[in-house]
């Protein structure tokens, strides 16, 4: 089978590996249609972030069932499955509590062991999410990373009613701004510093956008002065000046979820941090995608909004294509961040041969 294999010093080769085989009760063969590249990749691919070399990356695909071990009764052959890629102990205290993401004792599919990004994986049971069939291979790769807002709206009690904020409109704040939405906000903000990327927000939903490389936050917070109550901040870009910016232009209590996870140090002035506490914030951190019943109800919520036709990913795409393309356009970033999202798509495969 073909495999994207990632080496040390960035190097993104296609290899063929042996077809792996299920060995454990509760294991389950997953041939996989599409894959998608995650920022926290980037790293891993590019800036020795990985916990090993070389590896198989993916953590966001989507595939049918092959086969499946003794004890799996409730999937069939040919079902399509989302990967969840968390691997929890659910013995720990953080698990008894349904914690999953602060489990002491994790692994995690396409970072702590092989991914995705190849043509046949093997899954434990659990970490596969069932998918109503009139889904489509694509939404069901786009899964995992809708879910990681989801989580942060989830964390912030809905956001119904709430005037909603996206700082930085990326994939995830994309996805953001689009779950927003169709969750009852009452109106939806995008910022950026990319123009195309701002216009992008607007045919997606949002109600306003505001280019910050243009406007000071005081600017911005100006223009939203009459939307200044009931705000929830969703900070996806991971930067230090956006989370920066998050602080400055919130409202009075305005919850601040933070989602991006920063690669340089965040030094705030004392003006800055004075405001989260004049302003009475309400700083949320949020950490992968994972709450209550395993796996959560944003797996649910998903489901929801892609059978209601919620979500428009086909604009959110900057390149599909089968093994080698995605190497390719992977290779071609160089550890810079993506302009839009890279697929890995072995849908002319499937059925065929390993």
């Amino acid at each position: 089978m073909k495999s994207v294999v990632i080496h040390a010093g960035g190097s993104v080769t296609v290899e063929q590996q042996p077809l792996p085989q299920i060995e454990a009760r509760d294991d389950v063969l997953v041939q996989v249609i599409c894959s998608g590249l995650c920022g926290s990749d980037i790293p891993r691919i590019f800036h020795a972030g990985a916990h090993f070399y070389p590896i198989t990356l993916g953590h966001e695909f989507c595939g049918r069932v092959v086969e499946s071990g003794t004890s799996v009764s409730d999937l069939d052959v040919g079902d399509l499955v989302s990967c969840v890629p968390l691997q929890p102990c659910f013995d720990c205290e953080e698990c008894r509590r349904q914690l999953w993401s602060q489990c002491r004792n994790y692994h995690f599919i396409g970072s702590r062991s092989d991914g995705g990004n190849r043509e046949f994986i093997v899954v434990p049971r659990q970490n596969l999410f069932r998918l109503p069939a009139n889904t489509s291979p694509v939404e069901g790769a786009f899964f995992e990373p809708m879910t990681v807002s989801l989580h942060t709206i989830e964390l912030a009690g809905g956001c119904r009613d709430k005037e909603v904020i996206i700082v930085g409109a990326g994939t995830i704040g994309l996805l953001a701004m689009q779950c927003a939405k169709a969750l009852g906000a009452r109106s939806v903000t995008a910022i950026d510093i990319n123009p195309e990327r701002l216009a992008l927000s607007q045919r997606l939903g949002a109600d306003y956008v505001f280019n910050s490389a243009e406007m000071s936050a005081s600017d911005i917070q100006s223009e939203m002065s009459n939307r200044r109550f009931d705000q929830l901040i969703l900070e996806t870009a991971g930067a230090p000046q956006t989370v920066e910016l998050s602080i400055q232009i919130a409202g009075p209590q305005a919850q601040v979820g933070l989602i991006g996870t920063l690669h340089k140090d965040l030094n705030l002035s004392s003006a800055t941090f004075g405001q989260i506490l004049r302003k009475e914030l309400k700083v949320l951190g949020s950490w992968m995608n994972y709450s209550g019943a395993w796996p959560g109800v944003e797996w649910s919520q998903a489901t929801e909004l892609f059978e209601a036709g919620k979500i428009d990913l086909s604009a959110l795409i900057a390149v599909q294509g089968d093994a080698d393309v995605y190497a390719r356009a992977v290779a071609d970033l160089n550890g810079k961040p993506m302009s839009g999202k890279i697929m890995l798509d072995f849908s002319t495969n499937v059925g065929g041969q390993a």
